[in-house]
């Protein structure tokens, strides 16, 4: 398996689960692309409804569902969301009305309560919403999750099932055998030492370099996909927010407000991207878009610059096609190569469990188990809590949530860290909720090798712009010791 986003972590899973002998190689580290800078959404796709995928929208209602119930509950959750309406929206407030209502009935309306909301509940809820200029507001239902945790738990669940995981680990060349890929060379990128895997199937589920590696298997494989930059901001949190905001733009495209690890995020952008895939970031005309998109619904003093945080870009993949990457469907590319190599890319970070079967299935050239596996600690965030209580009455009940909310069950096992090092559990920086015993746990069961790895890919301490250099050199020192 190439590449340890979320398509290759659930291709690998359901891969292991199958009884297949894995590895998961990746240049970077876990989820370090595309895979950590969604909007961090599971969502059926209100967007998506009205470029006419009902298809789409009505299996990643079902698949929001599977992984707030069953696959990881403490790290999926449902969020209301609003979608205020002003006299110069793009979209008029009967048409979002109708669409709401589609939207509701294609989930069967399990969500509770959705439609049009009277503004003094709508400010109840976002206390930050401009709401003099408006129509109306609609509500909504979906679910927000950590989309690099959520990664990092996959690849968790196919390790249990023997999948070897090995990040910063590079294709330096493919291995064929009688014209088939057999399998790849290898580097450390972090040691420099070389090293070899043979194969009977090999998926290349590289992201935004999914193209290159193509090229690896064959120099006239063409161009299968497109890419587009989405750029999103962190911001500090306003306070009683208990729902997000949708703000219809012109040309299709929506302005995302979240409430989201303690944070305000804000996104996103969507423009062509023709660059090196490494190099992608984003700059200060992202960051003024963004703030001057979400600043059409929210109070100045929400979207004001010295709010921000953290800023971050991801690509996504798209299907290879002319016109506006906007309006660009969301579909999967996944084909077989002159090598029998399976290239599998794009899709919808929600329906991540369904494509990564479908690349397995393909490498495997058998049907895999599909009915959904619990993530291991899956748990409700409330039953965790209760866990912790009972056995440590003195840990602190935002502590617990938190580890609850990152860890599921296995938050017991961060904590029993601290069974004989009790200052494992003060926080990183007072401005942040990570602790210090979640470093191990990072490098220890979770494959961190980098600073950034734990900073960025496991903890939340670079998107609160809390990795200052004390606090990455502590961790460094942590990762020596392991």
């Amino acid at each position: 398996m190439i590449g340890a986003g979320i398509i290759g972590a659930s291709a690998a899973w359901a891969a292991a689960r199958a009884g297949a002998s894995v590895a998961v190689v990746d240049q970077g580290g876990i989820a370090s692309a595309t895979s950590s800078a969604s909007s961090k959404l599971l969502h059926g796709g209100l967007r998506y409804l009205a470029m006419g995928d009902i298809g789409l929208v009505r299996e990643a209602h079902a698949e929001r569902r599977i992984n707030a119930r069953v696959v990881a509950p403490h790290l999926v959750r449902p969020l209301p969301f609003l979608v205020p309406v002003a006299a110069d929206a793009p979209v008029p407030l009967w048409k979002v009305r109708a669409g709401v209502w589609a939207y509701g009935a294609l989930a069967r309306f399990g969500d509770g309560r959705s439609g049009r909301i009277g503004l003094a509940e709508a400010h109840r809820r976002v206390p930050g919403l401009r709401t003099s200029q408006l129509r109306g507001v609609v509500l909504y239902h979906d679910h927000q999750t950590n989309d690099a945790r959520l990664t990092v738990a996959a690849l968790q669940a196919a390790a249990a099932h023997g999948a070897v995981v090995a990040p910063h680990v590079e294709v330096s060349a493919l291995r064929l055998a009688g014209g088939r890929v057999a399998g790849a060379d290898l580097v450390d990128r972090l040691s420099g030492s070389p090293m070899a895997v043979t194969a009977r199937s090999v998926v290349n589920a590289s992201g935004p370099w999914v193209d290159e590696v193509r090229r690896m298997e064959s120099p006239r494989a063409g161009t299968s996909v497109r890419l587009s930059k989405g750029a999103h901001l962190l911001l500090e949190a306003p306070p009683g927010w208990t729902a997000a905001v949708t703000t219809p733009l012109p040309a299709g495209r929506v302005s995302f407000a979240i409430p989201w690890e303690g944070m305000l995020l804000l996104g996103t952008t969507d423009e062509a991207y023709g660059d090196d895939p490494a190099g992608v970031q984003a700059d200060d005309g992202d960051q003024r878009q963004i703030l001057a998109e979400a600043g059409r619904s929210l109070d100045p003093e929400i979207v004001a610059p010295g709010r921000v945080r953290s800023r971050f870009a991801g690509l996504r993949v798209l299907p290879a096609a002319a016109g506006s990457t906007v309006r660009t469907r969301r579909e999967t590319v996944l084909e077989r190569g002159p090598g029998g190599m399976v290239s599998v890319a794009g899709g919808k970070l929600t329906t991540w469990r369904l494509i990564g079967t479908q690349a397995a299935e393909a490498a495997l050239g058998r049907h895999v188990p599909r009915t959904p596996e619990p993530a291991p600690g899956a748990a409700p965030v409330a039953a965790v809590q209760r866990r912790v209580a009972a056995s440590w009455p003195e840990v602190d009940p935002a502590l617990a949530g938190w580890l609850a909310s990152r860890y599921g069950l296995r938050a017991l096992e961060v904590l029993e860290r601290a069974r004989e090092r009790p200052e494992l559990l003060e926080p990183i920086d007072p401005g942040g909720p990570d602790v210090w015993a979640q470093v191990p746990e990072a490098v220890e069961c979770e494959w961190a090798a980098t600073t950034d790895d734990v900073v960025r890919g496991r903890l939340t301490l670079a998107q609160r712009g809390l990795d200052g250099a004390a606090v990455r050199q502590r961790v460094a020192e942590m990762l020596e010791g392991a």
